[in-house]
């Protein structure tokens, strides 16, 4: 449970873009042992770094890698979720959180994996966001 002012912006987006991408791409915050039979695939992960004011601010950097069966495949999901994020996150408000300003460095990339039956593809996004009321 996320402490008072902040939001857990992990689950938050999981959600956002799980409704974004539809019911054929899985959205999740881990991956498993399904996931050669899962794909596309969307992880979601905040890293342990960003910062937040101590009251309600919160800039999170958050991986955002994409499974798919081939290269290509997983660049053209990163690129439209690199889209989603950065043109309609921004001023979006969910039932949890209202967005501002994001940002991604690197933007997607190839990213080494090690099962060669799959590709993935990943960007790191700066992420600013503030509790609903």
């Amino acid at each position: 449970m996320a402490a008072v002012g902040t939001v857990d912006v992990e689950l938050d987006l999981i959600g956002w873009l799980q409704a974004k991408a539809g019911p054929d791409v899985v959205v999740r915050d881990e991956v498993d042992n399904n996931l050669l039979d899962e794909l596309p695939t969307v992880q979601v992960q905040r890293v342990p770094a960003g910062d937040d004011d101590g009251f309600r601010l919160d800039r999170a950097l958050v991986d955002v890698d994409v499974y798919a069966e081939t290269r290509g495949a997983a660049i053209e999901l990163a690129l439209l979720i690199r889209g989603w994020l950065l043109t309609e996150l921004p001023g979006a408000q969910t039932s949890r959180a209202v967005y501002g300003r994001v940002t991604s460095s690197p933007p997607p990339a190839v990213r080494p994996y090690e099962n060669t039956g799959l590709r993935r593809v990943g960007a790191t996004y700066q992420i600013y966001s503030h509790p609903v009321s």
